[in-house]
């Protein structure tokens, strides 16, 4: 029984049991690294981008990436998991920052538009403060 992945050490025995005839024995033992954490697939990640902010359908790109990471998981297949799974990330990396990106485009450009817009209809006002009556015609 070895876990796909996991290297097989032969360790001797020291000495012999009584009764058996022979040189020394040797077991076949796998080392398996408990901490090992099972691949992510970011999953939740992929349906928040898909949902809320899919540039370039990027989104929709990483939630079909989760989704077979998280079926290769299913499978026992941990190295395609990774795979699909760092590559589902990738394009959660680059949707997120595409979306801030407009994001904050779109704040600025609102931003301006407002102050300008203020600026036309305080100039528009006869009686702005800023006029000191010089364009008052009345």
């Amino acid at each position: 029984m070895n876990p796909e992945g996991y290297p097989i050490e032969n360790v001797p025995l020291q000495g012999t049991y009584d009764g058996q005839h022979g040189g020394p024995t040797t077991v076949q033992y796998t080392t398996v690294n408990i901490n090992t954490e099972p691949p992510k697939d970011h999953i939740i990640w992929s349906l928040l981008c898909f949902m809320y902010s899919n540039p370039c359908c990027l989104g929709l790109a990483a939630l079909t990436f989760s989704i077979k990471a998280r079926d290769r998981k299913v499978a026992g297949d941990l190295q395609g998991a990774r795979h699909y799974g760092s590559t589902a990330r990738c394009l959660n990396i680059w949707a997120t920052v595409l979306f801030s990106i407009m994001v904050l485009i779109a704040i600025i450009t609102i931003i301006a538009v407002v102050v300008k817009m203020n600026e036309a209809v305080r100039s528009l006002n006869p009686y702005n403060p800023n006029n000191y009556g010089y364009n008052y015609r009345g």
